[in-house]
């Protein structure tokens, strides 16, 4: 399973990377750490890729006060509108 994994793992593929890629991450999330989501932010940054990245330091794998919660909203529906919506005619 391990070697399935890493075959499997995105910074294989870091140079096919083209479409914009959007980050949140938890910082206190046990399950994947937080610099993962760096890497990958990194890795699209370096690449021209564009990239936003959101990390709450008080946060674990879900996004559970309600604070974080309307950033978290606000963040994701505003990076579907800006790359997902058809363009005004």
């Amino acid at each position: 399973i391990a070697q399935r994994t890493f075959a499997n793992s995105p910074h294989l593929f870091v140079e096919k990377w083209d479409t914009p890629i959007l980050c949140i991450h938890g910082e206190k999330d046990f399950r994947i750490l937080a610099n993962q989501a760096m890497a990958a932010f990194d890795a699209a940054v370096m690449r021209g890729v564009p990239a936003e990245l959101l990390i709450y330091p008080d946060e674990n794998h879900w996004v559970l006060k309600p604070q974080n919660g309307v950033l978290w909203q606000r963040t994701f529906f505003e990076w579907l509108d800006k790359w997902l919506k058809a363009p005004a005619k």
